[in-house]
This record gives structure tokens, sequence and C-alpha cells, in this order.
């Protein structure tokens, strides 16, 4: 009995935190975006989804989480090849390639805003090299594509080492007898890469893909540094009806809304980068 029951022990803690950190704050906002004063309502969606803010900062989200994403996938694919192949010097290497994680979301949208305001370091450089007379606006609230970009490069600049983590620590378990035997076949690296590292790294890829995506649809610290209320995104309306225009209950919804769009995200990537059983190492 004490051995069956010993599974169920280790699981207790992970589930006490799901429950206190998860389960309980969902129920909460739930409660908060379908009750009024008259009980269960969607006035609260309604609300929401007439404000003109929404659909831009829904449609924001969508496109700075379609770019980053994909982008950070291919730098982190690289970043982890180039770590798996070095026989000396990895860990520095890694040390260096990791250095980002060590900043916040609002100190990383300081730094790039120190590089694209007036008298940052972009616009000195270019007056430097005689590229521009003058130091220009590059984030002005006339300049939308250029706030788009800072908050991008930023965003890849910051978070691309958390996925290159994750797959790193995935191909350091991939048998060196695939690649090996590949190799005999005269498969080239390009190939090996493709047909033996990619299928063997799928579960590391669902994890990194989701975990960022999720990540991406949050995206809120780099956006109100670099833009402030500029470039609506769905988390800083939810901060900003929270806050500033003090309505809990249309907050809540937008969570939701984030929530679900989260969810979705992660079934397509559960769907898209399953493993085939008999695939599995």
């Amino acid at each position: 009995m004490p051995n069956k029951a010993l599974p169920y022990l280790l699981l207790t803690p992970a589930l006490l935190f799901l429950l206190v950190f998860f389960l309980y704050p969902f129920v909460q906002i739930a409660v908060l975006a379908f009750s009024g004063p008259d009980g269960f309502t969607m006035s609260h969606f309604q609300r929401m989804a007439t404000h003109w803010k929404f659909g831009t900062a829904l449609t924001n989200t969508l496109i700075l989480t379609a770019i980053i994403v994909p982008v950070q996938l291919a730098l982190a694919l690289s970043m982890a090849s180039i770590v798996t192949r070095l026989k000396t010097g990895r860990n520095t290497i890694l040390y260096i390639f990791a250095i980002p994680l060590g900043l916040s979301d609002l100190a990383a949208g300081i730094i790039w805003l120190a590089i694209f305001e007036q008298s940052g370091f972009l616009n000195s450089l270019l007056v430097g090299l005689g590229v521009t007379d003058q130091p220009q606006l590059f984030l002005g609230y006339q300049n939308i594509g250029w706030i788009f970009a800072a908050v991008i490069i930023a965003e890849i600049w910051r978070a691309t080492a958390i996925m290159m983590v994750i797959l790193v620590s995935g191909m350091g378990i991939i048998p060196k007898e695939y690649y090996e035997a590949a190799e005999v076949f005269g498969a080239s690296p390009w190939k090996r890469f493709w047909k033996v590292t990619l299928p063997l790294l799928r579960p590391s890829l669902q994890t990194a893909l989701i975990l960022r995506t999720i990540a991406a649809f949050e995206v809120f610290a780099v956006v109100v540094a670099l833009g402030g209320t500029t470039l609506p995104v769905l988390m800083g309306e939810t901060y900003q009806w929270q806050f500033a225009l003090r309505d809990r209950s249309v907050a809540a919804s937008y969570a939701l809304v984030i929530l679900v769009i989260s969810i979705a995200a992660t079934l397509v990537f559960l769907r898209m980068l399953r493993v085939p059983r008999e695939a599995r190492i």
C-alpha cells in the first residue's frame, strides 16, 4: 500500500501549487468576467469587444507573436546546435548566450529604449557616421513601424535564450549512435539535422514553443518601455482596465481571452509536434 501511494504523495506538492496559483485565481477571474449585479452576464465581454482598442490590441499581439516566435525558434536551434557541437569553451559560449536570461522584461525594454531614443546609441552612431544630420525620433507615436521593430528586436534578444536552453537539454539526450549511423550511410550535416535531430527533438520543441508562445501573448513590460500606450497589446489593455479605468470585470475578460488563445496555441503545438510512440527514445 505505501508503494502504491508514493506516486500520489510525490504529485501532491505540484497539485497544491496548481490549485493555489492557477485554479483558484482562474475561478476568481471567471467570476469577475461573467457576473454582474443581476447574476450571469456577457456585458463585460461586449464592452471589451466593442472598445476601439480591442481589435488593435488583439491584432498587434498576434502579429508580434507570429514574428517573434518563429525567429526565436530558428535562432535557438542555431545557437543550441553550436553549443552542442563545441568541444572546448562550451560552457563559456552557453553562458554568453544565456546572459539576457538574467534581465527582467522591463530592464530589457529600458536597455533597448536607451538604444532607440533620440539621444540614444543608434542616433549617436548614425550622426557620427554622417548617415543623418540630426537625431531621429524612432519611437514617436507617428512611427508605429519602428516601435514594432524595436519591440521585436528587444523580445528576440531577451527571450531567445529560454528556448535555447530547452533545446540544448533536448539535444544532449539524443544518442550519438544515431548520428554515427547516419554519417556511415553518407548523410550530410544538414540531412542529419533534418532527419535525426529535429524528429528526436520534438518533445523539447513542444515545450519551448508552448512556453515561448504563451509568454509572447503576455508581452507587456517591453512594449510599455518602448512604446507606452502607443502600441496596444492584450496584456497592456488588461493593465489599463484594471488600474487606469478601474474596471476589474473587463480586465478579467481580457485575461480570459489571453488564456483561451494560449490554450488554443498549446493544443496546436501538441498536435503538430506529437511524438509517435514508436519514435520515442
